[in-house]
């Protein structure tokens, strides 16, 4: 059924047609663009019915009724591209990054290894962030594809709906999701069955929260390190400490004179992965030696004012820590290192509490030169569907 074209445009809402989809791009040689826009030359492969003349839309159920697949099983060459993906935006303007598929199966694999996937018991997977983004194109398209799991394909955003996929699959069970997710299942206090584990990634997680997951269902909480660029990359489970460790086959190496127990520069910081290229990480990092090492934080991360500096993560959680606070972040102007006048602004989602009273809270927490000058109160934060916030979007509303 598809056309001709050497890209298409996956914009199927149903994960089970997304994986199809991503399946027939595969075998018709085709790249699978994974973004909020294609290139020209792609054609628009999708599950529901709308606008585009170059559309190919299909009906996933339909296709379940035929044959099936009677041939040898197919041979991708590892050194293909076969996906084009974008990152979120939160750092600027979205920018595309090719993906083989020997790059993509190897690091599939890895991760099975890693969360103790088994062939005689595969594991059943809930994953709350939708198949488009790399977090979500692994865990719940990939992982399913080259390791002993499947996925769950119908709904599951809402707590309720989460709670029931859960409660319809047979163990072991895997909840996939993001911090801003998980802690709207926390407080939705509703029970879910007996989980073996609990993934996050596109969010640092504090301590307390990973500790209150495990304690409310009794799984094992494990975060994900990783980039659109160079994909997953490492896990570590919170509650045991800072140090992160690198997927099977994955090296983390600092370039120069970077030695282990060095915090080395980001731009000296290389993860090397089979069929993928090297890849530089916009991070500090700790290196500690067999495959371990320590996050410092993203260079972009650090706010110089006024002589001084702080981290942009941990001024957002201060400010979190207000009480009332419901979701909130700091911004910072594009010229704050040319204009001395510049200072941050604050948005801030705090029903019941006005921006003087959230000024004053965050007195006795940061320093003052980097008490915001502007307070806006929303009713909500721009944040996508795994719970970023674009870049672009925080400034219009920090300028408004």
């Amino acid at each position: 059924m598809l056309p001709d074209r050497p890209a298409a445009w996956l914009c199927c809402e149903d994960r089970f047609a997304f994986a199809l989809a991503f399946a027939a791009t595969l075998l018709r040689g085709q790249v699978a663009v994974l973004a909020e826009q294609a290139p020209a030359d792609a054609f628009i492969l999708a599950d529901h019915p709308g606008p585009g003349a170059a559309r190919c839309c299909f009906d996933a159920a339909a296709l379940l009724d035929g044959e099936g697949w009677s041939g040898a099983p197919p041979v991708i060459p590892a050194a293909r591209m076969v996906a084009v993906v974008a990152t979120s935006g939160s750092t600027g303007r979205p920018v595309m990054h090719e993906k083989r598929f020997g790059a993509l199966v190897q690091r599939s694999r890895a991760a099975g290894v890693r969360f103790g996937l088994r062939a005689a018991r595969p594991a059943s997977v809930v994953g709350t962030v939708p198949p488009r983004h790399m977090y979500g194109f692994e865990t719940t398209i990939l992982l399913p594809l080259h390791a002993p799991a499947a996925s769950w394909c119908g709904p599951a955003f809402f707590p309720g709906d989460v709670a029931a996929a859960l409660a319809g699959l047979p163990g072991p069970r895997l909840l996939v999701s993001t911090p801003l997710q998980l802690r709207n299942f926390l407080a939705a206090d509703l029970a879910f069955p007996e989980l073996a584990g609990v993934i996050s990634a596109t969010a640092p997680v504090d301590v307390a929260t990973a500790a209150a997951v495990e304690a409310r269902w009794g799984a094992s909480f494990h975060e994900i390190f990783g980039a659109t660029e160079v994909g997953s990359v490492a896990s570590r489970r919170t509650t045991d400490g800072a140090l992160w460790q690198a997927y099977p086959g994955v090296e983390l190496a600092g370039e120069g004179d970077a030695v282990e127990g060095d915090a080395v520069e980001g731009d000296a910081v290389v993860v090397r992965a089979p069929f993928a290229p090297p890849v530089r990480l916009d991070d500090a990092v700790e290196l500690a030696g067999g495959g371990w090492f320590r996050l410092v934080g993203r260079h972009s991360d650090v706010v110089k004012l006024g002589g001084r500096r702080a981290s942009l993560e941990g001024l957002n959680r201060m400010l979190a820590a207000v009480p009332g606070v419901a979701d909130g972040v700091f911004v910072v102007p594009d010229d704050l290192d040319r204009r001395p006048t510049a200072r941050l602004t604050a948005l801030v989602v705090a029903p019941g509490r006005t921006a003087g009273e959230i000024r004053q809270a965050l007195r006795g927490r940061i320093d003052p030169v980097f008490l915001p000058r502007r307070i806006v109160m929303l009713d909500r934060l721009p944040r996508n569907e795994i719970g970023k916030l674009p870049r672009q979007a925080l400034a219009a509303l920090a300028e408004g």
